[in-house]
């Protein structure tokens, strides 16, 4: 994103339910489109092989959704679409584009986690080549609700079968659903 997107960002991010399966509250105003883009894309991925993208459509180049690849250990990827975008294969397209960057740069694997009440995530997340590795329970922030979350992972080398267990070490409530 960049300071010309700022209204392209917050019609994303105050689109209810785009953020149903989002940490944060649906943004309100213009400002806190600004502070959020202040504080997440330019503070946070500022640094060098930060992974953040707008998702545009390629008729008009103009924002509908993102897609991201945390720089810290769990690799976490991330994303979201407008509703009238969902379904269309954007979102797997966009993230298979930053994958396939994050492994050129060799990055060893990318996790990812959905809430056990939006499986169509899930559905991205087995296209995009990720296998479910456990769920957890997190008490999650700012919301302050209980959420049930599927990770998966992604690892780059075939040979590679390790899993991230940061989250299981993080909550007690862990398990392998079948």
């Amino acid at each position: 994103f960049t300071d010309n997107d700022l209204e392209a960002l917050f019609a994303i991010l105050k689109d209810e339910k785009v953020n149903t399966f989002l940490p944060w509250f649906p943004l309100k105003s213009m400002e806190e489109a600004q502070a959020f883009y202040e504080s997440v894309y330019l503070a946070k991925y500022r640094m060098p092989q930060a992974y953040a993208y707008a998702l545009c459509r390629k008729e008009d180049n103009t924002p509908v959704g993102y897609v991201n690849v945390e720089t810290d250990d769990s690799h976490d990827m991330g994303y979201a679409i407008l509703p009238e975008f969902q379904g269309r294969g954007y979102v797997t397209e966009a993230a298979s584009a930053v994958i396939a960057q994050v492994k050129k740069d060799g990055i060893p694997y990318i996790t990812a986690t959905h809430d056990v009440k939006n499986p169509k995530s899930g559905g991205v997340m087995q296209r995009l080549g990720m296998h479910y590795q456990y769920s957890y329970e997190e008490q999650w922030q700012p919301k302050d609700i209980p959420v049930i979350f599927r990770m998966y992972q992604l690892n780059f080398d075939k040979n590679d079968h390790s899993v991230y267990r940061k989250y299981q070490e993080l909550y007690p409530v862990h398990f392998i659903e079948t």
